[in-house]
């Protein structure tokens, strides 16, 4: 089995991006309700605050705080992955090796983490994973992608309602006119 060298902060904000296996399907924007679900069922048994998500048809984002003395997220995954796979039909294409596993063939194994660093560093990706909708293509404006903390951000008063609109955003926090 391989083992992943991975940062173990306990307590620490994360910027995750997680993939499913077969990137032409759109699984979780179609079972949103089953998602949402498996991330309430996790934080029940082990909390963590989501301070921004965006939901595309392939991939998400998310920036999560653990408790502290809590640096487990790697089990929240796998957890999450887990109980939204359960609630699906089987019709993934499944390899050989995840089938002598055990494993579907949904999610990709591996996904990307980082920690956030500062107040800059949340900034950035918060931007990021806000604007992603855009990026790939999938709405116009920031503000028409549903599946995104962004409303939430908006509802707050933390950003305005057209924030995003005439900018182009990248994970490096670089920031230029379109």
């Amino acid at each position: 089995m391989t083992s992943y060298r991975r940062d173990r902060t306990c307590g620490g904000t994360w910027f995750f991006t997680v993939n499913l296996a077969e990137r032409h399907r759109q699984l979780l924007v179609e079972h949103i309700d089953v998602l949402r679900e498996s991330f309430r069922q996790v934080m029940r048994v082990h909390p963590f605050t989501i301070d921004g998500i965006v939901v595309l048809p392939e991939h998400l984002h998310a920036i999560l705080t653990l408790p502290e003395g809590d640096a487990d997220y790697g089990m929240r995954w796998r957890l999450i992955k887990t109980e939204f796979s359960r609630s699906l039909e089987r019709v993934e294409r499944i390899s050989a090796s995840r089938r002598g596993k055990g494993e579907r063939g949904i999610w990709q194994r591996r996904y990307w983490e980082h920690l956030i660093r500062d107040e800059n560093d949340f900034v950035r990706h918060l931007d990021y994973l806000h604007f992603n909708p855009v990026k790939h293509g999938h709405a116009q404006h920031v503000c028409d992608w549903p599946w995104s903390s962004f409303h939430r951000y908006v509802k707050l008063g933390v950003l305005p309602v057209n924030w995003g609109d005439g900018i182009d955003i990248d994970i490096d926090g670089e920031f230029g006119e379109i």
